[in-house]
């Protein structure tokens, strides 16, 4: 079986991505990578239901340091860009680099993102960032339906479902 690390934003949006990396033969990590998330118990709970995801589908699951300071530092300056503007690509490319160095450890053959999966994100604007990194491979999971279906197994499995992106600044 083919390994890959899956960046992991939420437990909605990993549903339809690993069901559909499941149907094509990866065996899976989800890699809960997200220091943009604010406040922490919004972390604590989006890593709750990303955990229950993961053990739904017989997944593995690692939860990466949380340091949202570090992330504030990444994006500082840009706070006040729009949703999908320059914030957004620096806050992309952070988690990814972070996935990048796990998926280094050499487990794995290939990583990629659920970020993909969400119609408020711009699938191009992800892959450009995705590509500064090696092993990352581009997979369009709104593709298929994949949103649609992410609604109907976040459903099924009650899962929690945000109403923002995660930082405090795609809050307003």
């Amino acid at each position: 079986m083919k390994k890959i690390l899956l960046h992991t934003c939420c437990g909605p949006c990993a549903t339809a991505c690993v069901e559909r990396l499941l149907s094509e033969g990866w065996e899976i990590d989800l890699f809960f990578s997200n220091s943009n998330i604010s406040p922490h118990d919004e972390y604590l709970k989006r890593a709750e239901y990303a955990r229950k995801t993961a053990e739904h589908f017989g997944t593995g699951f690692i939860e990466d340091e949380y340091n949202h300071q570090s992330w504030l530092e990444t994006v500082s300056g840009y706070e006040d860009e729009p949703e999908k503007g320059l914030r957004c690509s620096l806050c992309f490319s952070y988690s990814f680099n972070r996935a990048a160095r796990k998926f280094n450890e050499g487990e794995y053959e290939a990583f990629t993102t659920t970020l993909t999966v969400s119609p408020h994100k711009i699938s191009k604007i992800i892959f450009e960032q995705g590509r500064k990194y090696p092993g990352f491979i581009e997979i369009d999971f709104k593709k298929k339906n994949g949103f649609a279906r992410s609604l109907e197994l976040a459903d099924e499995l009650g899962l929690y479902r945000q109403s923002y992106c995660g930082c405090e600044f795609s809050i307003r």
